[in-house]
């Protein structure tokens, strides 16, 4: 189909830092630019702002985190001002409050109206299933997962027929710039990672629910392996009590110095070849799991939490021969699960790691690829313009 003006895009994320929803709305801001359309981002500032600036898209500096009921109402106001005065042709909301604010101006000037259900929202009262709904009130509901689309029609089974899965895709061109293991080695540096350690890396924010301290306790349990550090390399983001209880803990069990916490990675690709093994630790659902999608576009050894949608990512027996995993999956929660595993991964010979790493980068070229995502979520919006009177 080919359009007299230029469609536009309008995204709306809470914030723009490193999590699923605010790199997808940056990767599908540049994408929608480099296909001659226009990308606004609502948004109320972060990290990636002037990553998103770069690829051309217009971002405006918006009060998108709130979730105070007036301010939401104010919010949809100013969208569906937005909406008329920039022409917008379709909306797209990235998270639970702005997207009630964009529903509503959506409704208000008939505009499609697209979601994206990135994470395994909590539900645990009838008032918060009605706040998760909105999610799944689009004329398009984009799951990112098979595991997220199957949450959605248990709990919005009206969603029917309007659930489209697309999984993350990840950029894998990052992971093979020739610069990367010199960036590698100096991010081991700035971790003050011993030249002779090797590294056992988690990457993703400081709460619970990620398991930090489930590998924390694995590697207390790791006595073959002396030489190697684990780095928790993410975000407490105001989660103080947590991080004095993961120094409490490494204290605890006497790993001072082997297990590291350097804050926020922004340079994932050279974090995963700094790695000899990645684990995912999560003990609750992953709506997603990027890092599981990361660490095997770096051809990396990993471990994941058998649970939530990291599953769907990580080809392991019995669906392949043992000769032909990308990972492995171990109970969650089970620290003597994870520290017998990573002894295993951390005894591979360089063959068998070399296998691995092919097998893992074709599964991910294969299935996860940025392209891929960026492709089909351009399709979901072509056809809602198509389908406009």
């Amino acid at each position: 189909m080919v359009f007299v003006s230029r469609p536009t895009v309008l995204q709306i994320v809470p914030e723009l830092h490193t999590g699923g929803a605010e790199r997808t709305a940056v990767d599908m801001a540049a994408r929608l630019v480099a296909e001659g359309w226009r990308a606004i981002v609502l948004s109320q500032g972060g990290r990636l702002v002037d990553e998103l600036k770069a690829t051309g898209a217009e971002y405006v500096d918006f009060p998108a985190r709130t979730k105070n009921p007036l301010k939401l109402r104010a919010n949809a106001r100013a969208i569906a001002e937005m909406i008329r005065t920039e022409g917008v042709d379709i909306v797209h909301a990235r998270s639970r409050a702005p997207a009630w604010s964009a529903y509503w101006a959506a409704r208000r000037t008939d505009t499609p109206f697209v979601t994206t259900y990135h994470g395994a929202y909590n539900q645990k009262s009838r008032l918060k299933g009605l706040y998760n709904s909105v999610m799944a009130r689009g004329d398009v509901v984009i799951a990112n997962s098979g595991y997220t689309a199957d949450l959605i029609l248990e709990r919005h089974p009206v969603a029917a027929g309007r659930i489209v899965t697309i999984h993350r895709g990840t950029d894998l061109a990052a992971f093979d710039e020739p610069d990367v293991p010199s960036r590698a080695a100096a991010l081991r540096a700035a971790w003050g990672v011993p030249e002779e350690a090797r590294i056992i890396l988690h990457l993703a924010r400081l709460t619970g629910w990620k398991g930090q301290g489930v590998l924390i306790d694995a590697l207390g349990q790791l006595d073959a392996h002396r030489d190697c550090v684990v780095v928790l390399a993410g975000d407490a983001q105001g989660r103080e009590d947590y991080l004095a209880s993961l120094k409490e803990r490494i204290h605890a069990l006497g790993l001072d110095g082997r297990v590291l916490l350097p804050g926020h990675c922004a340079d994932v690709p050279a974090a995963m070849a700094a790695a000899d093994a990645v684990v995912v630790a999560s003990v609750e659902p992953e709506a997603f799991g990027r890092a599981a999608v990361e660490a095997q576009a770096a051809g990396r050894p990993l471990i994941v939490s058998d649970l939530g949608a990291v599953v769907e990512t990580v080809a392991s027996p019995p669906l392949v021969a043992d000769g032909e995993r990308t990972g492995w999956k171990v109970p969650p929660g089970d620290a003597q699960a994870l520290a017998a595993c990573l002894d295993g991964v951390l005894d591979l010979d360089a063959e068998s790691r070399a296998a691995l790493a092919a097998y893992a980068r074709a599964h991910v070229r294969q299935n996860f690829s940025l392209d891929a995502m960026t492709d089909q979520t351009m399709d979901v919006y072509r056809s809602l313009l198509q389908a406009r009177p």
